[in-house]
């Protein structure tokens, strides 16, 4: 009886060692929540939150807006040149529409030439051939319109020549006026080697109506009677003729035995292609980098 009274004690002090060695369900769910959070990340508050002085750091600032007037202006000067362009071409073919217009009379206040450059005049008188000069060196424009090969260093007679400024006596008024002649080679740059061409006769022939030219950069003086421009103040004072000079057109007969006319050019600088490709590249290049440093501000 005393044995089993031991064995019972045993055994009862064992189940209460187990019972104590099981944590409870409450325990197990505050050992296992403490647990859970540890293993969580900290949460960062200052950087989920944005704060009032990042949200400052972000907006652009008064000078930023400023620099968007560079690429703004550049693209306003492009739009700019696209019109011009528009309005050079047009003007180009009006007046080579002109060119092939019917003629008019001289008008008799000779200054209103001076409004209708590459208009056709006619006129009446005779050539003062004593008084002639040289412009050039000149290359030739063929009736066919094309312009042959030649320079200042050009040694070929075919392409490379002078042309002939001559006073003309008008016949109906005692004016004189300047009258590009036309193309003359080389070999024959001196009267004395177109003889049948330097009648004295009264002719009437047909002209284009051009202004005078501003010294060329670069360009030198005058030398030897050989004109480099159409200088308009030096050759009236040395002939003694008003202010208008006249390209003569193009006529078969006369440029068998004379300077061969037709030599006009319409001289119109029209670089408005390279100008606007410049302010648009501009304009690509400066939006580029504000984006770059000013919204997203990525340093170099």
């Amino acid at each position: 009886m005393l044995r089993f009274g031991t064995q019972m004690s045993r055994l009862v002090a064992l189940n209460m060692q187990t019972v104590c060695r099981i944590p409870s369900s409450r325990n197990t769910q505050k050992l296992i929540t403490r647990k859970m959070t540890q293993q969580r990340s900290p949460v960062d508050w200052n950087t989920s939150i944005p704060t009032k002085a990042a949200k400052d750091k972000d907006k652009i600032a008064p000078l930023g807006w400023f620099l968007l007037l560079i690429p703004a202006t550049t693209f306003g000067l492009g739009c700019w040149q696209v019109k011009r362009k528009i309005w050079k071409e047009q003007l180009i073919k009006d007046l080579n529409k002109q060119l092939s217009t019917a003629p008019v009379d001289l008008p008799e206040d000779l200054s209103d030439l001076t409004q209708m450059e590459y208009r056709l005049v006619k006129i009446r008188g005779r050539f003062l051939h004593e008084k002639e000069m040289r412009m050039g060196p000149r290359s030739l424009i063929r009736p066919d319109g094309v312009e042959t090969q030649g320079g200042l260093f050009s040694q070929r007679d075919s392409g490379n020549g002078y042309l002939i400024v001559t006073p003309f006596q008008l016949a109906d008024r005692d004016d004189i006026v300047l009258v590009n002649r036309g193309w003359v080679s080389r070999k024959q740059v001196d009267p004395e080697t177109r003889p049948l061409g330097q009648l004295p006769a009264e002719v009437e022939l047909t002209a284009v109506v051009r202004k005078g030219e501003a010294r060329p950069q670069f360009t030198p003086d005058h030398k030897g009677g050989i004109y480099l421009y159409r200088d308009l103040a030096r050759m009236c004072a040395s002939t003694g003729a008003a202010p208008i000079f006249l390209d003569a057109v193009y006529d078969a007969q006369a440029a068998k035995n004379g300077p061969i006319g037709g030599q006009t050019r319409v001289t119109l600088r029209n670089d408005h292609l390279s100008y606007l490709v410049t302010w648009f590249s501009l304009s690509a290049a400066t939006s580029f980098l504000w984006y770059r440093q000013i919204v997203k501000r990525i340093p170099f």
